[in-house]
This record gives structure tokens, sequence and C-alpha cells, in this order.
């Protein structure tokens, strides 16, 4: 059987148990159970390689010792033990237990068994426990499962949770070209999708020896609000091999003080997408200076992300349409960013790039602190000819972002050329438009419509001879009925 049809197969399972209701509370149940496989399924790995090695996860609560034996407990004696064993000393492991220990705490601090039949629970980890974590080929294809799990997750997120499609994460790694040694920051990582297309990159690109890839994993950083999505990502974590996900935080970043973030603090990279959309709570917005102050998430991160890269650290932001025009704060933001940073290149991509979660047009920010801001580039991404909007059937894919990464014009970004799609705009014409960055293609002719009042004198004649043909009509079928 395949890890996917093992996958729905289990998904299947699950929604005999009444005490499972709706995706979410699917897929945590899912992810709980997946985690505890993945670590042990690691840790034995790690037992075999370093002498030294000992699991976080106490002896009889490690998988392998409750859940690998198909005959082993069912029924109430495997909820009891779930219930009344497993969740609270995993919840309460020692804080000097390790930085593994501390990642599984972490991921259980805010998890729940759903599921009410132990019955099933059994069938579901049987199930579970065919997939070999540590045999890559199924690790890479639980990797795609795995996307299709957070697709799931989508349609159960609340408003500004959006989940940024691979095709675009994969682009923005490709772009900002991380390196290992570099450190590399997510302040709101959500599942840890850019954090994956950027270990993929170094590792296609940079890791040939033990001693990168250690200088790759030493340099992550990470954080996320959110119980469910910092479970996922730190399951991604060990689905791609990271031993230690301990730098993967459980927090909010904008709860801290903007001016508490000191230089030894500062990062080469930032990659990320911002919530937008959203507001945080009340307060957090008094964590930041006067002139930045909003309920507006996406805008104080921007914020944030300026201060935290180190002078010629570059960053990649996803940022919505509305912070393009928008003003106030926004207006004085995007002035901050021209000034401490050279704002190179902006891409526009459609509003259907998230559907269906959210229809909105977005922009993927790119800059690098130290200098300011002279030129920026735009490139606009069309939907490819033949199809009018992204959808969730016919999604953004990564090749269709090639076109602008052939134009890019390598690390140090020589030989652009304004036409078609690209167009160069000065930051004098920027600060003359009080930075206004919602800024059309020259290059593409608006279609012309017509001339209004001709319009509307057309659709005047369509609507009478519609009325004309109606009561022929009517005076047809009158007279039938007489007949």
């Amino acid at each position: 059987m395949s890890v996917s049809t093992r996958v729905k197969s289990i998904q299947n399972i699950m929604r005999q148990d009444v005490g499972v209701d709706g995706d979410a509370q699917r897929i945590s149940q899912l992810c709980w159970m997946f985690f505890l496989k993945i670590i042990d399924d690691q840790d034995q790995e790690l037992e075999l390689l370093k002498d030294d090695y000992g699991s976080p996860v106490p002896a009889p609560l490690r998988w392998r010792h409750w859940a690998a034996d198909p005959e082993g407990i069912t029924g109430e004696e495997l909820l009891d033990f779930i219930n009344g064993d497993l969740f609270p000393q995993l919840k309460e492991l020692p804080p000097g237990a390790g930085p593994r220990a501390k990642v599984v705490r972490d991921v259980f601090e805010d998890a729940y068994n759903y599921m009410k039949s132990g019955q099933l629970m059994r069938q579901i980890v049987n199930k579970i426990n065919d997939i070999d974590f540590n045999n890559l080929a199924a690790r890479q294809h639980f990797g795609d499962i795995y996307e299709q799990i957070l697709n799931d997750l989508q349609s159960a997120g609340n408003a500004g949770e959006y989940y940024t499609p691979r095709a675009v994460t994969s682009f923005m790694a490709r772009m900002i070209d991380p390196k290992p040694g570099e450190t590399l920051l997510d302040p709101a990582c959500g599942t840890g999708g850019f954090l994956t297309c950027a270990i993929n990159h170094m590792r296609e690109r940079y890791v040939k020896r033990p001693e990168d890839e250690a200088s790759m994993q030493a340099s992550l950083r990470a954080v996320e609000k959110k119980p469910l999505p910092h479970m996922l990502a730190v399951t991604n974590m060990l689905l791609h091999g990271i031993e230690d996900p301990s730098f993967l935080r459980h927090d909010n970043t904008l709860a801290r003080p903007y001016i508490s973030w000191g230089r030894d603090e500062r990062v080469d990279i930032v990659l990320t997408n911002p919530p937008f959309g959203g507001k945080e709570e009340d307060g957090i917005e008094s964590n930041f200076p006067q002139h930045f102050r909003t309920r507006e998430t996406a805008d104080l991160f921007l914020a944030l992300i300026i201060r935290l890269l180190k002078p010629g650290g570059r960053a990649a932001v996803v940022l919505p349409d509305g912070s393009m025009f928008g003003e106030g704060v926004k207006t004085r933001l995007k002035q901050h960013l021209m000034e401490e940073c050279n704002l190179h290149t902006i891409v526009r991509l459609p509003n259907s790039v998230f559907r269906p979660y959210a229809s909105i047009g977005t922009n993927l920010l790119f800059f690098e602190k130290g200098e300011p801001t002279k030129d920026i580039w735009f490139w606009e991404h069309l939907v490819p000819e033949g199809q009018k909007a992204y959808s969730m059937t016919r999604p953004i894919r990564v090749e269709h972002l090639d076109d602008c990464a052939d134009w890019w014009g390598g690390t140090e970004r020589t030989g652009r050329k304004e036409g078609g799609r690209a167009w160069k705009v000065s930051a004098d014409e920027i600060e003359a438009r009080g930075y206004n960055l919602d800024i059309k293609n020259p290059h593409i002719e608006e279609e012309d419509h017509g001339d209004p009042e001709a319009l509307l004198a057309q659709l005047d004649t369509v609507e009478a001879e519609v009325v004309s043909v109606r009561d022929q009509l009517k005076a047809i079928l009158a007279e039938a009925l007489l007949r």
C-alpha cells in the first residue's frame, strides 16, 4: 500500500470516531501520532550512529514500546495509557533533558487526543507502523503527502492564515540563495515551508560535507505563534532530517518590545510570508515605536524585519497589495524601508495565487539592508496563457516563475532589461508618489472598453430590443391559450 493510500485510509478510520470533529482536529490528531513515530524512527537511527545518544522520550513512552506490536494494547487500555500516561508525562518533560526533549514538550504542550475509541486508535497505529521514516524513499514520498495535509489544513484555517504555495517559497529561496552558516530566520514560519525550501536549496547547491550540513542546521531560526502550525512545522523539520528542531520556537515574535532586539540577534536572511489581513491582540502595537504602531500584523512584521537584518543582510517578504498603496503607517514604513534598505525588486503576483483561500493581490519584496534604494525593478507575473486564473486544481507551479528567474540576472542582478513584464522606477519617482508602490506595468496597454456614453446608449438599445421580444412572446402565448 502506498503512503498516500495509507494516509487516506487513516483519515477514513478517524472519521468513524465520534470524538474527532472536522479537518483541524483530524490533522492535529494525525500530526502528534506521526510526530511520535517520526522522532522514534530518527532516534533509533541516531542511537546507531552516535555512541552517546539517548532518546529524549522516556522508554515506556517511545513508539517502539507501546505502538510497534500490532497485537499490542488496544481498546480502553490503550486510551487509558495515552490519556493517563503518554500525554501528561510528555507535557512535563524536565527542562534539563536537552533540546530535543524541549521540542517534544513544546509539541505536546497544546496537543490533544480527540479519539474516543481505543480499537480505532489501534487500527491507525498499525497503519502508521508500516511507514519507515528512516527509509529515504518513503520519507520523500511522505513529504508529498504532508503537502496535501497542509492543503487540507488551509480549509480549516482562520482569516489571515494562508499557506504559501510551494512554487512561491521555492522561487523566493532560490533568488535569496542562502548558504550554510548564514543565519536564516522566518519570524512567522507557519508550517515551515520557507525553511524546507531553503534547506533543500542549500543541500542541492552547497552542502558537500558533514560540516556543511551541521553549519546549515545550526544557523536556522524560526518562530510560530499557533499550536497546530508549530506542531506541523516541527514534524516537517524532522521529516527533512533536522536533528534538533528546537530552534523553531512556539512564541509570538511581535510580543517582544521592538527595541529589545539587540545587535547579537541580527540575522543574515529573512524569508517569510507574515500573516496579513489579521489584527494583533490589544497591546502588541505598544511594543513598537509610535510612528510604526498599528494593529495590522503584516506592517508590524515589516518594521521588525528591517531591524532584525544585519548590515548587508537580505530579505524576501510576501506582502498584500494594501501595503503597496496604503497610507499613514504604511507610508512611513515604506519610506523607512527605502531609506534603510535597497528595495531592489518587487514581483507582482495575480490575486488568484492564494485561491481558493484568499483572492488578494500579493507582492514579493526583495531587499538588502545597508544602502538606500536608488531604483526598484518590477516584474509582473501573469497567469499562463490559456488559463484565466490559478485555482486549487490548477495552482501556480515552480516552472511558471522560471521566466522571472531567467530575467533576474544572477546574484548580482546584472543584465536586466525593461520591456514586456519588467520595468524600473527611481526612488525619486516613488517619493514623489508619496511612497505608493502600486505601480502598473507601463508596457501593457489598458484595454480600451470604448466611450462610456456610447456604451450606455448601446445598453439602452439592447434592453429595448429585449423588452420588445418579450412582449411579442407574451402575445403569442396569450393567443395560443385562447384557442
